[in-house]
């Protein structure tokens, strides 16, 4: 295994409280050395990191890769190359592929394809239903026993409560952390952009907040009875933050995660029929966004993902109604949060933390910290350098994005994965 030292870089770990300026050794692909290097350390690789930022590899609870199923729209290998180029280490696969991730046979296709051509490491949840039915359980055991990292039925509802309690209490068996997608599909309808407004003018069908909120209403009062720990994915709407910051305060083992589209785009994005801002859940309005910047400022909302969906070029070519829902967002996931903090969302510490340890304490396995002994994720981040997103800097398949034009600053220059550089940018 390759031996490496990061020298001369501000090294941020709010994991262990490190922010300071201090030398990096990695060995056998884990943390080896801080400040000082292990006894007859000898570096293979020097990476100087002067001026620059070093931290954990990034971790993105929320991205779909195409594949299986999809590989028109993406696959692992496209999917994690961008990935590792915007310093994501980890990406944790909702269970909507096709075959679903409903038997160990899918855990097992998806971990071979990711140790054969990913960049980045791929964390499949498995599906919290067969074929995400919404009405028979999946094995569990078996699921958790091929390596998942948690159970979800993705966007596919549960309409019946009942079922809903069994799967908990079932998830709850084998200590599965739950992935939660609210919605309540009736009162969704067939709605397509955020109910008001803008859906009005527009003549398009409207999804209602209540859609949202009735359904973490719902799965609220089920984990206080199940005990389950769950946390909910990409919420967007004012309200159902401060359900879940209420039910945190009352010590219900819950957490959230925000997409970084929802913390800069609204429904008003829509008022040129941008099918690029066409996503689920809908962008909603300027006071569901400002709720949910308070709400990550606050920790309510311990990590911020990309809600990565690629498409290929037609899925975005049609009348909005006919197109769909996605963002490609793995490459302005990164700038997107520094973005924050240029704004005073965020300070930078906070913003590592939604990418590092928010999301790792999610997950549960000791992903984005850099104690020593733990895995050697690393990313180098330069803060400075201004650019503007386009078309020709997206690595990944998909470049169905409305930031193409957005002025952004920090580059990353290097991502390691197990202590390996698997990405470096050619001027660095």
């Amino acid at each position: 295994m390759t031996k490496t030292r990061i020298a001369n870089g501000r090294l941020i770990d709010p994991a262990n409280g490190i922010d300071q300026h201090v030398d990096l050794f990695l060995a056998d692909g884990r943390v080896a050395g801080l400040g000082t290097p292990p006894d007859g350390f000898d570096a293979d690789i020097d990476i100087d990191a002067t001026d620059q930022i070093v931290c954990p590899g990034f971790v993105d609870l929320c991205a779909r890769t195409g594949e299986p199923g999809q590989e028109h729209k993406g696959t692992i290998a496209s999917e994690t190359a961008a990935a590792a180029a915007s310093g994501i280490t980890t990406l944790v696969c909702p269970p909507d592929t096709d075959p679903q991730i409903d038997t160990p046979a899918v855990v097992e296709l998806i971990r071979r394809r990711n140790e054969e051509v990913g960049k980045s490491r791929i964390l499949p949840l498995g599906a919290l239903t067969h074929e995400l039915n919404g009405a028979n359980l999946s094995e569990m055991a078996a699921l958790k026993a091929a390596g998942i990292a948690g159970i979800s039925n993705a966007d596919a509802p549960i309409t019946n409560t009942l079922v809903m309690q069994r799967a908990l209490e079932y998830a709850a068996t084998f200590d599965l952390t739950v992935y939660l997608h609210p919605e309540d599909p009736a009162l969704r309808n067939d709605g397509l952009v955020h109910e008001g407004a803008v859906s009005t003018r527009l003549g398009l069908p409207g999804i209602p907040e209540a859609a949202e909120t009735v359904a973490v209403a719902r799965d609220l009062a089920l984990i206080e009875r199940t005990g389950i720990r769950a946390h909910f994915c990409q919420l967007s709407s004012a309200r159902s933050v401060r359900m879940v910051a209420r039910a945190q305060h009352d010590g219900l083992p819950v957490s959230a995660d925000v997409a970084a589209h929802h913390l800069f785009l609204t429904e008003m994005d829509l008022m040129g029929f941008d099918s690029n801002c066409h996503v689920h859940p809908p962008l909603r309005t300027h006071r569901d966004r400002d709720a949910l910047r308070e709400a990550v400022a606050e920790g309510v909302v311990t990590a911020i993902c990309s809600g990565h969906r690629p498409h290929e070029p037609d899925a975005k070519l049609a009348p909005l109604g006919e197109t769909e829902a996605g963002i490609a967002g793995l490459e302005t996931l990164v700038p997107l949060t520094l973005r924050l903090v240029d704004e005073g969302v965020l300070d930078l510490t906070a913003a590592i933390v939604r990418l590092t340890s928010g999301p790792g304490a999610v997950l549960g396995n000791g992903l984005g910290s850099l104690t020593l002994g733990d895995v050697a994720d690393i990313c180098i981040l330069d803060p400075g350098p201004h650019w503007v997103l386009s078309p020709d800097l997206l690595s990944g398949r998909g470049h169905n994005t409305p930031f193409i034009g957005w002025d952004f600053r920090g580059r990353v220059s290097y991502t390691l994965l197990k202590g390996e550089v698997i990405f470096q940018r050619s001027n660095a």
